[in-house]
């Protein structure tokens, strides 16, 4: 069957060339737009997915915040409250504050400043994302980390031990991390105090408290607790509030349409591109087809090797699109765009390569099971 089918293909070079490009475009397009999507939402999520997230912890956040981007200062003395529950170990205060950076070159950004005690440093760093230096050296005064994808937006050359400006307050970096950007804006890690101190935050005030519990607790049941016992606040599994900031940024800035749209388009297009070349195909060998009838063969097996073409089709298609997407992916890796090809990514490009191809050849698949073999002598 593949052998017979591999023959067709060969036979009519140009509409097979033909129908692979489509097939290559299509998933590139698609592979590329949702490659991009899942970076996007990595970066929306960020703010957890860079801290030193433990399978015990809970965050606790103001109680109308559902976007760990936009968090609304609360009370210091929750602090002290919160680690008196039953359950939980140990509480730690996050500050986060905005600041603008200034080098000594004159150039200029604005920074998200994130400050947690050491040496535990709850919201991280997260050391595999630590690309020079040391992660205790941010409890030294004075002591940032940058971005090492910052350096080609802020256009400035970033080092260990390079002097800069964070609110007009002198600072020194002495931490370099790498794949922790943030969505929309840049990330600055620091110590507690020296978050308060850059982001002129109220020492009364903090971000959010991070809750280690103890071996013996159930986390759900202690997240329940506080969202009964203070109104004001909301607990949260850290992978629940970074699945909510990523829903919550989709939803209000349309992105997950913009994008949802892109793939859709390039699917249909694909789909009728491929499904009516594929007709075209058949037409021009319907001799062959009703040959093949007339000597024996049943419309399963005609219809098995009109399948068959597809399935190579698809299998040619979708092996020359995944080497382009990944010299994409390789080509914008050094500009901090790193696109993971992970296996239920790659299942789903074959997927939709499979379904584009296949689901367009029953066009021909239709026209050629009507075929009566005398028609074509």
């Amino acid at each position: 069957m593949f052998a017979l089918a591999w023959k067709f293909i060969r036979f009519d070079k140009a509409k097979s060339v033909g129908i692979i490009t489509a097939i290559v475009i299509s998933i590139f397009l698609i592979g590329q737009q949702v490659g991009l999507l899942l970076f996007l939402m990595g970066l929306m999520g960020n703010l957890v997915g860079n801290a030193n997230v433990k399978d015990n912890q809970i965050w606790v956040i103001e109680s109308q915040t559902q976007n760990a981007n936009t968090l609304t200062k609360i009370d210091l003395r929750y602090v002290q409250q919160l680690q008196s529950i039953n359950g939980v170990e140990q509480a730690f205060p996050v500050v986060i504050g905005n600041a603008e950076a200034k080098f000594l070159d004159g150039n200029t950004a604005a920074v998200q400043i994130i400050g947690s005690d050491a040496p535990d440093f709850v919201i991280g760093p997260n050391p595999t994302r630590i690309f020079q230096g040391n992660l205790s050296d941010l409890s030294l005064p004075e002591a940032v980390s940058v971005e090492f994808f910052n350096a080609k937006s802020w256009n400035t050359d970033l080092y260990l031990n390079k002097q800069i400006e964070l609110n007009s307050k002198s600072a020194q970096v002495k931490l370099i991390t790498k794949n922790a950007q943030a969505f929309g804006g840049n990330y600055v890690y620091t110590n507690l105090f020296n978050a308060r101190f850059y982001g002129n935050v109220d020492p009364s005030k903090v971000s959010l408290i991070v809750l280690n519990l103890d071996k013996n607790s159930n986390k759900q049941n202690v997240i329940n607790l506080i969202n009964s016992q203070y109104p004001n606040l909301r607990a949260w599994d850290t992978k629940a509030l970074q699945n909510s900031t990523v829903k919550e940024i989709l939803i209000s800035s349309n992105m997950g349409m913009s994008f949802g749209t892109l793939v859709v388009f390039a699917m249909i297009s694909g789909f009728f591109i491929i499904g009516l070349t594929l007709y075209s195909s058949a037409l021009d060998r319907v001799k062959d087809y009703g040959t093949l009838k007339a000597i024996g063969a049943n419309k399963t097996y005609v219809n098995k090797l009109l399948i068959t073409q597809a399935l190579l089709y698809a299998l040619i298609g979708f092996s020359v699109a995944f080497l382009l997407l990944i010299g994409f992916s390789q080509g914008v890796k050094k500009s901090g765009l790193e696109i993971n090809f992970s296996l239920g990514f790659v299942s789903f490009l074959l997927g939709i390569t499979l379904f584009i191809s296949i689901g367009g050849s029953l066009f021909a698949v239709r026209k050629i099971s009507k075929l009566e073999p005398a028609s074509v002598f």
